[in-house]
């Protein structure tokens, strides 16, 4: 398979194997799409990291296959590449890219799809789409905007150049740089660390973060308001105060 749904200690790793460079062909956009539905399922994945091997995360889409693909091919088709990455971005759970090497075209857009990045101080990110005559297709075009603003944006898509580790990080496209050795244990330990607190309480954060950004203000305020009186019915809350009254702040335990 050329994605891979690995779960332990309820950390799920979605793990690209297309060796040698994690292209992303139309069959592992796919099998992205089905494991990252699954993730969303399971009860007992409560955080994801999303990584590609010690030394790629992913060099883009698979270019020989898409030099075949005619207009009308490329209609029927681009819906699915969406929402591949949509079904990621859309993961109800804390969700981490552990970047390593090449993250480039729907690589870089993959990652986007995360709500924090691991990079690898080997790390080189960019969205070279412009340089075949395209622009990004899976997101780049409106997740890199709204992560790092609109300039900065258009920079990277209009360039297509390739920004190090240090440059991403100062742009905000990644939010913490590591010795590539330890990126996927310093993911890890992020999803792990989430994995042991309130799932409920996580999934409305994420979703009134996202949904907020995607509207005006008073919109996101009802959308946070109804988070978080919804959330008093939660064994999690009940938990979570009693333990702050009890024992003090951040000891509760949540399962």
């Amino acid at each position: 398979m050329t994605v891979n749904l690995e779960v332990a200690e309820g950390v799920g790793t979605l793990r690209l194997d297309r060796p040698p460079m994690n292209a992303l062909d139309v069959a592992t956009q796919d099998r992205l799409k089905e494991l990252a539905e699954e993730a969303t399922r399971r009860e007992d994945v409560r955080a994801v990291v999303i990584y590609g091997g010690e030394k790629v995360f992913a060099a883009g889409a698979d270019i020989k296959e898409m030099q075949a693909m005619d207009h009308t091919a490329m209609v029927l088709r681009a819906r699915g590449l969406q929402d591949a990455f949509t079904a990621v971005a859309r993961i109800p759970k804390p969700v981490v890219a552990a970047v390593t090497g090449y993250a480039l075209g729907g690589g870089c857009e993959l990652a986007l799809c995360a709500d924090y990045r691991i990079a690898g101080e080997n790390a080189k990110l960019g969205q070279p789409e412009i340089l075949l005559g395209l622009i990004p297709g899976a997101g780049g075009t409106q997740r890199l905007p709204r992560l790092i603003g609109p300039s900065k944006a258009k920079d990277l898509i209009f360039t297509g150049r390739m920004v190090k580790a240090d440059e991403a990080l100062a742009l905000g496209l990644v939010d913490r740089v590591v010795p590539a050795g330890e990126v996927y244990e310093q993911a890890h330990a992020w999803a792990a660390r989430l994995a042991q607190g309130p799932a409920l309480a996580l999934r409305a954060a994420k979703e009134a973060v996202d949904a907020g950004l995607e509207t005006d203000i008073d919109t996101g305020l009802t959308v946070e308001r109804n988070w978080f009186a919804g959330l008093f019915a939660t064994e999690d809350r009940e938990r979570g105060m009693r333990s702050f009254v009890e024992e003090g702040p951040g000891k509760a335990k949540f399962h």
